[in-house]
């Protein structure tokens, strides 16, 4: 499993033997290769019609990312994690991935967020597996809808107080299109930001009629939201809603305006009770406010292979779900909790952690499973 402890281990021992195999007693010059008419591999001439080749650059040349990228490409073959965080460094880093591409979705896809529970990995699932998709050539749209703005921190986009927020767009009814902003490290990922003026939202939308609708009004009117044949291809593949850790009325907002739930779990014992008051809530709001709304996505976070706790969540959860969870269980990773400080997901901080490796194959399963019928 990516990500794994045992990754790690494998990590290790695929660079140690490189390092013996560039061992220079392995690469003893022969005494008959050593005369005046000798040429070493590093000095051969290379086809004039190919100019010079990687092989024959000189060791202190810099390289380009397009030497890079083809490294990358030689390397794709050997299944090694080793092989495959260098094969993602580079693509992630050069546009490759953008390149390699995901199936786009026919309509707009709409992913709700959330988990009364904090401390799950909600935010930072919200914001990875939106830039994996956006690395991947999707078009994104995030909508921060936690006071705390921690997912607008994640993708480097202002949200101290007078900055056009979801705040506006709920309370004094601001289009979408308007409070949005493009995510500068991600080109095809956009954010609405959340100020701490939403704190305070639920209490100003309490006599506001059909409160509970805003969002999914806010959503349904931009003009890149919707069907290919309506919109075309300059359509949003996949809208966002980072929820706050509560069942209040924004999280409500979130699952009326959504068709989609995507459920982060912590691999422990009180993410499972936590999980089941988030499912009478959803049924709650099938019965009586958005009957399309459906679990289609269960992501296992902090997964740590070395317990058998995380194992046994990990089968519990399956055995209920099954299909709805992914495949992918993203590890506790530091690199994971250290990119926020510096205004990045994982997917740009360290391309090639164990934890970016992860949310980008989940980016890769959903876009892969499609929309529920």
């Amino acid at each position: 499993m990516p990500g794994t402890r045992s990754g790690d281990s494998e990590f290790s021992t695929e660079w140690n033997r490189g390092a013996e195999r560039e061992d220079p007693q392995d690469e003893a010059v022969h005494p008959q290769a050593s005369g005046p008419g000798a040429v070493s591999r590093e000095t051969a001439t290379a086809p004039a019609e190919s100019g010079v080749s990687r092989e024959t650059r000189p060791a202190w040349q810099v390289r380009t990312a397009g030497d890079l990228a083809t490294d990358a490409l030689d390397i794709e073959h050997h299944n090694t994690p080793l092989a495959q965080a260098a094969q993602h460094s580079v693509l992630a880093r050069s546009g490759g991935l953008r390149r390699q591409g995901a199936p786009r979705p026919d309509a707009t896809r709409v992913f709700v967020v959330a988990n009364q529970k904090g401390g799950v990995g909600k935010t930072t699932s919200t914001v990875n597996v939106a830039a994996g998709l956006a690395q991947l050539g999707q078009r994104v749209l995030v909508i921060d809808l936690d006071p705390q703005g921690n997912a607008s921190t994640a993708l480097s986009i202002d949200h101290h107080r007078g900055v056009p927020s979801t705040y506006d767009m709920l309370v004094d009814g601001q289009p979408l299109a308007e409070v949005m902003s493009e995510c500068a490290d991600l080109p095809g990922l956009w954010v609405v930001p959340a100020t701490i003026d939403l704190a305070g939202a639920e209490i100003e939308l309490v006599s506001v009629v059909a409160r509970e609708q805003r969002l999914a009004r806010a959503i349904a009117a931009h003009p890149l939201v919707g069907t290919a044949d309506e919109v075309g291809e300059d359509r949003f593949d996949y809208v966002f809603v980072d929820c706050p850790p509560s069942l209040g009325l924004l999280t409500l907002n979130a699952l009326v305006a959504g068709r989609e739930m995507f459920i982060p779990i912590q691999a422990e014992y009180y993410a499972l009770e936590g999980l089941g008051q988030l499912l009478e809530t959803v049924e709650m709001v099938r019965q009586h406010l958005n009957p399309q709304l459906t679990v289609s996505t269960i992501l296992l976070t902090m997964y740590d292979a070395r317990t058998r706790l995380a194992a046994g969540v990990a089968e519990e959860v399956r055995s209920h779900f099954g299909d709805q969870v992914l495949k992918t269980a993203v590890p506790r990773s530091v690199r994971v909790s250290e990119a926020p400080s510096y205004g990045q997901t994982v997917m740009t901080y360290d391309p090639a952690s164990a934890g970016a490796l992860s949310y980008l194959e989940a980016a890769r399963e959903i876009a892969s499973k499609g929309a529920p019928a």
